[in-house]
């Protein structure tokens, strides 16, 4: 196995371990991935997720020597037929498979920390945007490096990136492909901020169980409305926020929450369950 998957209380653990190739992924590797956010998605019990690497590898894209020829070669089927790329190819598809893994376009209901301990490039990055709250080590670096390669980072980070960051930042790594220090990231807005190493890991956890002592109900529908909100125009978006407001103060943690307040205990809450 070159993914593992742990829970720790409420709190699942994803932890990419390649060091031998800087966290590069093959099919396998991507796969397992899928594996562990479904397995993380699929349990009441996780609250939110943390993921990161070995020793200092964190997550270095796609294998060049085998996982880019096969895409490669199917992207050429595909112009050659006129055939319309597929988001999805099933659940067990190798197109579903790495649509997951770096979190391209998934309504993901379990909030995500990023522990980065080491290279963090290409579809490492790519899986990066996708993720919530995000710690990095001094050494790590960020980078998007396909347009150096002839390639083109279609794991959503011509749609993602410049939402996230300012313009010119996000163009800066998409165009120039130069990787970016924690420090410069951090300044970007990339990240939250820089922990040294042997303090990463705890920090994550740290920022995640606070997380998971929350109401899993409100959480799950907070990170929903934000996601849904930023793929439509604000009209829509507040209509919708009041949606998932309503079914939040419906529910039975918005009469625990604050009972549980009142009476200065903590509250017991009834939990919420969603898979993909």
């Amino acid at each position: 196995m070159t993914v593992h998957y742990e829970e720790r209380g409420h709190v699942a653990l994803i932890t990419i371990d390649r060091p031998e190739r800087r966290g590069a992924m093959n099919v396998a590797s991507y796969r397992q991935l899928a594996r562990g956010w479904r397995s993380a998605a699929a349990n009441p019990r996780v609250r939110a997720v943390v993921i990161t690497g070995v020793g200092d590898s964190y997550c270095a894209g796609a294998d060049l020597k085998e996982f880019i020829p096969m895409v490669a070669e199917g992207a050429r089927g595909r112009v050659a037929s006129g055939e319309r790329p597929a988001a999805e190819a099933g659940p067990e598809g190798a197109s579903s498979d790495l649509a997951l893994a770096v979190l391209r376009d998934i309504d993901y209901p379990k909030p995500i920390v990023a522990a980065v301990n080491g290279p963090c490039v290409a579809s490492g990055m790519e899986m990066l945007l996708g993720t919530d709250l995000r710690i990095a080590s001094p050494d790590a670096v960020f980078g998007l490096p396909e347009v150096c390669r002839g390639l083109f980072p279609s794991g959503g980070s011509t749609v993602r990136l410049p939402r996230q960051i300012p313009h010119v930042h996000a163009m800066d790594l998409l165009l120039t492909g130069r990787h970016v220090s924690a420090e410069e990231a951090l300044r970007f807005g990339l990240i939250n901020e820089v922990v040294e190493k042997p303090r990463l890991l705890a920090r994550a956890f740290e920022l995640a169980e606070r997380i998971a002592a929350n109401s899993p109900g409100a959480v799950s529908a907070t990170k929903l409305s934000v996601l849904e909100g930023l793929k439509t125009g604000t009209p829509e978006a507040f209509a919708r926020e009041l949606e998932i407001g309503d079914a939040v103060f419906a529910g039975p943690d918005a009469i625990e929450g604050p009972r549980a307040f009142l009476e200065k205990r903590k509250p017991e809450w009834a939990g919420v369950e969603k898979a993909l």
